[in-house]
């Protein structure tokens, strides 16, 4: 089974009023202020940077339940997830040292860099429809390596991918933090990455046909299934589950308690369930453990834990949009 994995850090859910965090990013060593460092929060369209004293501010609401990172070029990338009890923060960056660059790579290592990075693309991207139409702006940063005994192929960059999806109009910028297909069967690779993401917003006119895209693509996604898991309107949304090819009652299969008090949710699966929604095809979803969270804005954790197989399971970067996709529209 495909896993797909990203970096995620449940949080409060606080009222809806936006807040502001402001801070200081700072060398390690020097104490210099560092200009143009991105600051943003994961997988969302929220973000900002450095002035030439390293200084920022940014605005957030409840909707934002992502970590906040913190990234510039040759440093280590500082994760914050405790921002809602901060006004203010200093942020102290570490030169990076790439211990993959210091690996040596043969320039024959099994497969040509066009077949790697056909690979690549097609697991990173996905083959769909939003998947083709998108181009990696930056691709001679990425860097491929073939382990022919071992049978995977691996994928870093320095500098983050900037992805452009035509169908959506979106511009991502993704950091790779791990990317690995494994070929065990060449037909159907295992593969797995994580990263952070920050989607920036090309459909400045508006254009309908770009908002009906990305309204098609929400439809039927992991992000779409789980907030109308978390309101218990599966149904209402046109989700129909299964067992064994049989309809079943989804909340005799779900579990969902109340809202504690962070918002919060606790679903227990009681066994592997089938997904359908409308014409799309079949997708599946079973966990490794008892219970896991989820809230009202389609986060769900721990991620590695909760697998969705099938179509939802088949869904890549150029199926992904922002998690604050529709939570200030009606979509």
């Amino acid at each position: 089974m495909n896993r797909i994995l990203s970096v995620l850090v449940f949080l409060c859910i606080t009222i809806s009023y936006s807040q502001t965090l402001s801070g200081t990013v700072l060398d390690e060593v020097t104490n210099k202020p560092l200009e143009s460092v991105s600051i943003y929060f994961d997988n969302t369209t929220i973000g900002t940077s450095t002035n030439n004293k390293g200084l920022f501010s940014i605005e957030f609401t409840g909707a934002v339940q992502s970590t906040l990172v913190i990234s510039f070029l040759g440093y280590e990338k500082v994760f914050i997830s405790d921002y809602r009890t901060k006004n203010e923060i200093i942020v102290l960056l570490k030169e990076s040292i790439n211990e993959l660059d210091l690996i040596v790579i043969d320039t024959d290592d099994g497969m040509s860099r066009e077949l790697k990075m056909k690979k690549f693309k097609q697991e990173f991207l996905g083959k769909s429809k939003n998947g083709r139409s998108c181009k990696i702006v930056n691709e001679k940063d990425l860097k491929l390596r073939y382990n022919k005994s071992e049978g995977t192929l691996t994928a870093w960059s320095n500098t983050p991918l900037l992805v452009k999806n035509n169908n959506l109009k979106y511009q991502i910028s993704f950091e790779i933090i791990d990317f690995e297909i494994v070929f065990g069967n060449w037909s159907s690779p295992a593969v797995e990455y994580s990263g952070t993401s920050f989607f920036q917003d090309l459909d400045a006119q508006k254009k309908k046909r770009f908002s009906k895209n990305r309204l098609k693509t929400y439809k039927g996604s992991t992000q779409h299934f789980i907030r109308a898991l978390y309101n218990k309107q599966l149904e209402e949304e046109g989700y129909i589950l299964g067992v064994k090819g049989f309809k079943v009652d989804p909340y005799e299969y779900l579990t969902i308690s109340a809202a504690d008090e962070y918002g919060y949710k606790t679903v227990a699966l009681k066994e592997k369930l089938a997904i359908f929604y409308l014409g799309s095809k079949e997708s599946i979803i079973k966990t490794t453990i008892p219970e896991f969270k989820i809230d009202y804005y389609g986060n769900y954790a721990p991620i590695a834990d909760v697998r969705f197989g099938g179509n939802m399971g088949s869904q890549r970067l150029g199926d992904s949009l922002p998690l604050d996709y529709g939570l200030d529209t009606d979509y």
